[in-house]
């Protein structure tokens, strides 16, 4: 994980609108207390990318049915109940002016520039959460390239945390695995049913989550997803059964495939 210029980065928030009359819910009301155990939620985007495997455009903000990739991403969220802010980690030129779109979409929208790595950006946008005015106690952690994520999704990784607990969406590995030498000559076959493709959402308490990629940061620990950052730091991870359309957006090959998915199902997004 590469070491911040400055850590307190994060304190450069910008609130795409006020916010007020945003209730516990995310509704948008009187802001009164809840009347049910849903926790606050806090959502974290991670899109500062630059996408070198997409030939150095900025994939997060590629069009699907017309709309941006990130947007796809961001609206499922929007209807979670309990979403109490959703913190975007934008490259500097957007984070410097994000998109109308953005600033229309939501006022719980906040954008905060990224960092040099996911786990960077991920982080900074953590940081925002545990600055919010309300008590954020479970962080959502999503891919801003992922555009086919569902609501049902992210509702069962909340309900898998626990103190000490998080929970990773994926989906079970269906082709055969082969573990390779360096020199690419096959030396075992392992057995697939013990593997699952992990995806996001990722979710877990949002103060334990950001206590490991602070100590990830200063041990120069680089995780490559948020549950790993989290195991490492001593927390336990559940798996939780995503979607097989669940993509994420890495290679161009990727974009033509989200494309005919959804030109083949005539909407959107997939249900």
């Amino acid at each position: 994980m590469s070491r911040p210029a400055g850590v307190e980065r994060h304190s450069r928030v910008t609130p795409l609108s006020d916010g007020v009359g945003i209730g516990p819910n995310g509704e948008r009301g009187s802001g009164s207390e809840p009347s049910d155990p849903t926790p606050y939620l806090g959502v974290a985007i991670p899109a500062a990318g630059i996408g070198r495997r997409m030939g150095g455009v900025d994939k997060a903000f590629q069009e699907l049915a017309g709309i941006p990739l990130l947007q796809h991403a961001l609206r499922p969220f929007l209807d979670v109940p309990g979403v109490r802010s959703v913190v975007v980690a934008l490259g500097e030129e957007h984070a410097a002016a994000p998109p109308v779109w953005m600033q229309e979409l939501d006022p719980r929208i906040r954008v905060v520039a990224g960092g040099a790595t996911r786990s960077d950006s991920v982080r900074l946008a953590l940081e925002a959460l545990a600055e919010h005015g309300a008590t954020i106690e479970v962080a959502v952690v999503h891919d801003g390239a992922r555009p086919f994520v569902s609501r049902e999704v992210v509702q069962r990784c909340v309900e898998q945390v626990r103190p000490g607990r998080g929970a990773v969406a994926g989906w079970p590995v269906v082709d055969t695995l082969k573990e390779v030498d360096s020199g690419r000559g096959v030396v075992g076959t392992p057995d697939r049913t013990r593997y699952w493709r992990a995806q996001t959402p990722q979710a877990f308490p949002l103060m334990e989550l950001l206590k490991a990629y602070r100590r990830a940061v200063g041990e120069d620990f680089e995780g490559t997803d948020d549950a790993a950052v989290f195991q490492w730091a001593g927390g336990r991870v559940q798996m939780v059964e995503g979607t097989a359309w669940n993509l994420k957006v890495t290679h161009p090959e990727d974009l033509r495939v989200a494309r005919a998915f959804v030109d083949a199902k005539g909407a959107e997004t997939p249900p």
